[in-house]
């Protein structure tokens, strides 16, 4: 499961890249058009090294597969590929209302998909489990839904604050989530 997501996720960063147009001057002026697109990129690679990053982390808290943790996962890789048509609508509309909106929509949607998958773990591996205890009350991951849906609405008004609260849950994210490695170094499970 964890190479066969990886492998998927390498394949949306590739696409995403390849969506970029090489721009038809030599000099640096040529590239002003691009920086929307390039901005809106940046941010999507950002993100789904963020979610690569925390799912191989919380992959490493399994010890059985049951099939509703591998359909979980790919309701989450289902959202992750709909970044490069985001990635590249917002980018190339300069931050529209609605490509901006719709990019917010699949970051929401990712970030109840990701849930989903930690929930049909601890649902397997039960309450007590190394990912139950590491991730805990999981204030970030409460507080990023509600970001995203208040940038979706925003996006209709000022599209610029919506793509801030999107920096906003990258930079929250960043730094990756440190509770299962935590609990994983001090002995509390095994990796697989």
């Amino acid at each position: 499961m964890e190479a066969f997501s990886d492998g998927v996720l390498a394949i949306i960063i590739t696409i995403m890249v390849l969506e970029m147009k090489v721009p038809h001057g030599a000099d640096l002026t040529a590239l002003r058009p691009l920086l929307p697109v390039f901005f809106s990129y940046v941010l999507s690679f950002i993100y789904l090294g963020i979610y690569w990053n925390n799912h191989h982390h919380m992959l490493h808290t399994v010890q059985q597969v049951s099939g509703a943790i591998l359909w979980a996962n790919l309701h989450l890789l289902f959202w992750l590929s709909l970044f490069p048509f985001v990635t590249g609508w917002m980018g190339e509309n300069h931050f529209a209302v609605m490509p901006t909106a719709l990019y917010g929509v699949v970051l929401l949607m990712a970030a109840v998909a990701y849930w989903i998958l930690q929930q049909a773990i601890i649902a397997r591996h039960g309450r007590e489990s190394l990912l139950a205890t590491a991730v805990g009350r999981d204030l970030k991951g409460k507080i990023s839904p509600v970001l995203y849906i208040i940038a979706i609405f925003s996006a209709f008004v000022a599209p610029w604050v919506a793509g801030t609260l999107y920096v906003l849950v990258a930079a929250l994210w960043l730094v990756p989530d440190q509770r299962i490695e935590r609990a994983l170094a001090g002995g509390k499970g095994q990796m697989p």
